[in-house]
C-alpha cells in the first residue's frame, strides 16, 4: 500500500505493490514478506482484480455486488453488442460512431450520443429505434439520466450541457459552461468541450471540461494511462481503469467511509494517522517555472532531477534547500526581520487608534482612550484579562452619534457620581480643543517594572484621596443649599397663594352626611376589641351567651343600609295595607251532599 498526500487529502493506493503468483507455496510467501518490504505491505483487496489485456471501462452494479470491466464496449465499426450471463446475445449498428450512452429504465429507451448532432433512441422493449432527439450542437460527447426524475443531459463539444426531457421529447434548458470556465486569468488555446457528465442526487450536477477548468481537490497519477474511472456507490473507493492489465483501487478517507466487505481499511487508516510516515511528497519540493527561473535551474528541466507534475515539478529537497542558500545566503536575516515587523505590526494593531473624535459625548471617549493608555502603559494590567474597548463595539455605536445619549453634566446624579469632574473636565475641555485643532503625536513612554509603586507615585494617590474627599464634601454642601433656596421659594408660593371655597355635587338619591361620621368610626377603629364589642352589644347589633361546654358564643346582627331599611319599611306598608282591604270568609258555609253516607 502506498499513501500520497496533495491538499492535504490522503489517498491510499490499494492495488501498489508486487503480486505473488498463486502457484507459491505458504512457506514461500512468508519468507518473501520477511525479506521484502513491499510484499510485506501489499493488501489484495479483491484476488486477480487484472484483465488479460488493457481495460477500457469499469463500472459497478447498482446494489454494489459486482464490478464489472470491460476490454472495448464501443465498437469503431459502428456496431453495439448486447451480452447476458451466457455471452453473447445480440449486435446491432448505430448511424454514427458513439461515444457515451444512457438507459432510461421507466421507458426502457437506451440513448446515444456521438458525432452526430442527434440523440439516438433505442427501446428495448420494442426492439426498434425511435425518433432521435436534434441539438444544435454539431457533435455530443458524453450524456447522463438523472435517476432521481429522469432529465436527460448530454455535453457537446462547444461547451454546453443540453437537458431534455423524455416525458416530452422538448429541451427545458441550455447552459454555457465555456464560457462561465474561462476567467480573465486564465490561459487557454482552444475552447473547452465537455468531457465528462454526471448527476448527483436531483438537484447536483458535475461538469468537466477538456481544458481542465476548476479548483483542484487532489489528483491522481498512477503509472499508466487512466481510461475511465467508477466511484464505489457510498463510500470513499475509486476503482480505475488503466492502458495496463492491472486495474486501480484507491481509498479516499475525505470522499467517504470504506465498503462495508473491506471496512477494515477504516481501522487501518486511522492508525497509519496516529503512526505518520513518510509520504510520496514529502522528500520533494513542489516548484513552478517561475521558482526554477529564480533559482536559475531551467536548464533541469526534462533531466532526471525535475519530474513535470501539473503545472509544475517536483525536486528533491535537500537539492532545493542547497540551491536556495547558495543564491541567497541572507535568506535567515531576512526570514528574522519579517517576523519582528509582524510582531511590531500585531502589537501596533492592538492598540486604540482613534483619527478624530465623535460628535456626540467627546468627553466619555477622551476618558476611555486615556484609561486605554495607562491600562497599555501599567505591566501589572496586562497580566489581567483584557476587556472590549467601548469605542470599538459596535453595540455601543449609537451611544456616540445619537445625541440623545449626551451625559447631562449638570444633573445631581452625575455630580454625585464623579464628584472630581470639576478638575478633570477643565482638563479634557483643554485636551480636547487641542485634539480639534490637530491630531495628537504618538509617544513613546518607557515602562516602569513590576513592583513596589514609587514616592512620587504614593505621594500622588494621598493627594487624589485628600482632593477627592474635599471635593464631596463641597458637593454636597451645593446639593443642600440648592434643595434649602427650593424650600424657601415652596413657601413663598404657599404664602402668596388663596385658598378659596370649593364646592361639590351630591348625587341623585344620596343623603348629605356630616363629616362626624368619619370622626365617629375613626375613634371606634382606635379603641380596643373589648370595647368595640361592648359597644356593639349596647346597640344591639352584638348579642353574647355562654354554652355548656363553657365557650362563649357570639351573634351578630349585620347592620342595614339606607336603601335595605326604606325597601323594609316599605314592605312593612304595604303588608299592613292588604291587612286592611282583606275580606273575612266566615260567612261563607259548605251544603250537606246528597246520597248515601260514607261508611
Amino acid at each position: 500500500m502506498q499513501v500520497s498526500s496533495l491538499n492535504e487529502v490522503k489517498i491510499y493506493s490499494l492495488s501498489c505493490g508486487k503480486s505473488l503468483p498463486e502457484w507459491l507455496s505458504d512457506r514461500k510467501k512468508r519468507a518473501l514478506q520477511k525479506k521484502d518490504v513491499d510484499v510485506r505491505r501489499r493488501i489484495e483487496l479483491i484476488q486477480d482484480f487484472e484483465m488479460p489485456t488493457v481495460c477500457t471501462t469499469i463500472k459497478v452494479s447498482k446494489d454494489g455486488q459486482y464490478i464489472l470491466a470491460t476490454i472495448v464496449f464501443l465498437h469503431n465499426d459502428r456496431y453495439i453488442e448486447f451480452h447476458s450471463q451466457s455471452g453473447f446475445y445480440y449486435k446491432t449498428r448505430i448511424p454514427k460512431f458513439g461515444r457515451d450512452f444512457s438507459y432510461h429504465y421507466p421507458s426502457c429507451d437506451l440513448y446515444f450520443v456521438g458525432a452526430s448532432s442527434e440523440v439516438y433512441r433505442l427501446n428495448l422493449e420494442q426492439g426498434r429505434y425511435l425518433n432521435p432527439l436534434q441539438t444544435d450542437a454539431a457533435e455530443n460527447n458524453v450524456c447522463d439520466i438523472n435517476s432521481a426524475h429522469g432529465l436527460f443531459a448530454t455535453g457537446t463539444i462547444e461547451g454546453r450541457v443540453e437537458c431534455w426531457d423524455p416525458r416530452t421529447r422538448g429541451r427545458v434548458g441550455l447552459l454555457d459552461c465555456a464560457l462561465s470556465s474561462v476567467t480573465a486569468d486564465s490561459e487557454i488555446n482552444s475552447l473547452p468541450t465537455i468531457s465528462a457528465l454526471k448527476f448527483n442526487g436531483a438537484l447536483t450536477m458535475a461538469v468537466g471540461t477538456s481544458t481542465g477548468q476548476g479548483k483542484i481537490f487532489t489528483s491522481l497519477e498512477p503509472e499508466h494511462d487512466i481510461n475511465d474511472v467508477c466511484l464505489y456507490p457510498n463510500s470513499g473507493m475509486l476503482l480505475t481503469a488503466n492502458e495496463s492489465p492491472k486495474m486501480g483501487i484507491y481509498y479516499i478517507p475525505v470522499l467517504g467511509p470504506a465498503p462495508r466487505w473491506c471496512s477494515f481499511l477504516d481501522n487501518l487508516t486511522e492508525e497509519l494517522e496516529e503512526n505518520p510516515e513518510s509520504t510520496v511528497y514529502d522528500d520533494y519540493k513542489f516548484v513552478t517555472k517561475k521558482d526554477l527561473e529564480n533559482l536559475g535551474l531551467t536548464h533541469l528541466i526534462g533531466s532526471p532531477f525535475l519530474r513535470a507534475y501539473m503545472h509544475g515539478f517536483f525536486m528533491d529537497i535537500r537539492l532545493y534547500h542547497k540551491v536556495k542558500l547558495m543564491v541567497n545566503p541572507f535568506a535567515y536575516e531576512e526570514y528574522r526581520k519579517d517576523k519582528i515587523r509582524q510582531k511590531i505590526e500585531e502589537t501596533r494593531a492592538q492598540r486604540v487608534q482613534l483619527k478624530k473624535l465623535p460628535k456626540v459625548n467627546k468627553e466619555l471617549a477622551l476618558k476611555l482612550i486615556e484609561e486605554e493608555e495607562e491600562k497599555q502603559k501599567s505591566t501589572w494590567k496586562k497580566k489581567a484579562k483584557s476587556l472590549p474597548n467601548i469605542l470599538t463595539d459596535d453595540r455601543f455605536k449609537v451611544m456616540f452619534e445619537n445625541p440623545d445619549f449626551q451625559v447631562d453634566e449638570e444633573s445631581e446624579e452625575f455630580r454625585l457620581l464623579n464628584p472630581l469632574v470639576s478638575k478633570i473636565s477643565e482638563k479634557r475641555k483643554k485636551k480636547l480643543r487641542l485634539l480639534e485643532q490637530q491630531e495628537l503625536p504618538e509617544k513613546e513612554e518607557e515602562e516602569e517594572p513590576e513592583g513596589k509603586p514609587s514616592d512620587a507615585e504614593s505621594s500622588e494617590s494621598s493627594d487624589d484621596e485628600k482632593d477627592w474627599v474635599a471635593e464631596v464634601r463641597k458637593q454636597r454642601r451645593l446639593l443642600q443649599q440648592e434643595e434649602k433656596r427650593k424650600r424657601q421659594e415652596q413657601r413663598r408660593e404657599d404664602q402668596q397663594t388663596v385658598l378659596k371655597p370649593q364646592f361639590y355635587e351630591i348625587k341623585a338619591g344620596e343623603e348629605f352626611r356630616s363629616f362626624q361620621d368619619s370622626a365617629t368610626k375613626q375613634k371606634l377603629m382606635n379603641k380596643t376589641l373589648e370595647d368595640r364589642l361592648k359597644l356593639e352589644a349596647k346597640h344591639g347589633t352584638l348579642s353574647v351567651s355562654d354554652t355548656t361546654v363553657g365557650s362563649k358564643q357570639l351573634t351578630f346582627t349585620l347592620k342595614k343600609s339606607e336603601q335595605q331599611k326604606k325597601q323594609q319599611e316599605a314592605e312593612k306598608l304595604h303588608r299592613q295595607e292588604r291587612k286592611r282591604l282583606r275580606r273575612s270568609a266566615g260567612h261563607l258555609k259548605s251544603r250537606p251532599r246528597r246520597g248515601r253516607p260514607f261508611h
